[in-house]
């Protein structure tokens, strides 16, 4: 059986990483990762990932703040 001649590209950029947890919202900006330009999949490092975690888990203090509407989709 004949495979498809796919070749993944991959780009490595810093993204905004999102988080919903205990009814907020985090946002932890300038995140190492790399993305597939045709998919957008993003993946990390095992070392960014437990940096991740820290950020979160630890409760460090934010950079900044945000503030955003929020909406409620109906059909």
């Amino acid at each position: 059986m004949n495979q498809p001649n796919y070749q993944e590209n991959f780009k490595e950029t810093l993204v905004t990483y999102t988080l919903e947890m205990e009814g907020k919202i985090y946002i932890i900006e300038n995140v190492p990762a790399r993305v597939c330009l045709e998919t957008g999949e993003r993946l990390f490092n095992p070392e960014t990932v437990e940096r991740l975690q820290q950020i979160l888990w630890q409760k460090e203090p934010p950079s900044h703040y945000i503030q955003t509407p929020v909406y409620q989709f109906s059909a």
